[in-house]
């Protein structure tokens, strides 16, 4: 894979950033595609588009409001309060978000002539999202292969990993320290540790609390 060229859905989150470190490692050129789809904070797409430049990547924001259009949910409606009820998917689920994202994301890669895909979705922290399952990656996979003839492959790197997994990934990666600092995943827009209190920054510093635990324990063993 060193000499091919590969796409990174790309967010400017923990997961995606990861996710273009590992495609960094492992492919020859990296490009990045974003997604405008109407979301609570455009501030998501500036700190994407910083990560890219300083990591010497091509950017790429593609315009996908209609999703704004089409779907109220807690991610493009600020009226929305952001909830996870037991049984329920979590208010923040935005559907129909990744299907449309891979398959814009398929045919840019086309464009550019890249048969690889890279996602952050994983079926072991996805918050009850159905689209972040790998079945679905899968699924998805041979459709976009049949509907343009192509031989996409789609990497899911994080597809097995809970947060501590992934976070320990960017470490292996010498990443750590950039992941913690330089991206996005609160959902009220705030950068690196975030607010603390929204089901995503939750998730992501419980997962490096327990990370570290674990390394400083593997350390002293």
């Amino acid at each position: 894979m060193k000499n091919e060229k590969a796409v990174v859905v790309f967010s400017g989150g923990q997961d995606s950033t990861t996710c273009l470190f590992w495609a960094l490692q492992n492919f020859g050129e990296v490009a990045t595609v974003t997604f405008d789809y109407g979301q609570r904070h455009s501030a998501e797409i500036e700190v994407a588009r910083k990560i890219a430049d300083e990591l010497g990547v091509k950017f790429k924001v593609l315009d996908m409001t209609l999703i704004n259009q089409l779907s109220a949910n807690a991610l493009t409606r600020d009226d929305i309060d952001i909830t996870a009820e037991e049984g329920e998917l979590p208010s923040t689920f935005v559907p129909g978000r990744n299907l449309l994202f891979l398959s814009f994301a398929a045919v840019y890669a086309d464009a550019i002539g890249s048969r690889h895909l890279i996602t952050g979705v994983s079926e072991t922290d996805f918050s009850g999202y159905p689209d972040c399952r790998d079945t679905f990656i899968r699924s998805l996979n041979v459709s976009l292969n049949l509907a343009m003839d192509k031989q996409f492959i789609i990497h899911t790197p994080l597809m097995w990993l809970d947060k501590a997994g992934v976070w320990e990934l960017s470490d292996e990666l010498g990443a750590l320290e950039f992941v913690q600092e330089k991206t996005l995943t609160c959902y009220e827009g705030i950068p690196s540790t975030g607010c603390g209190e929204c089901p995503s920054c939750k998730l992501r510093n419980e997962g490096l609390k327990t990370y570290l635990e674990q390394k400083t324990a593997g350390a002293v063993e």
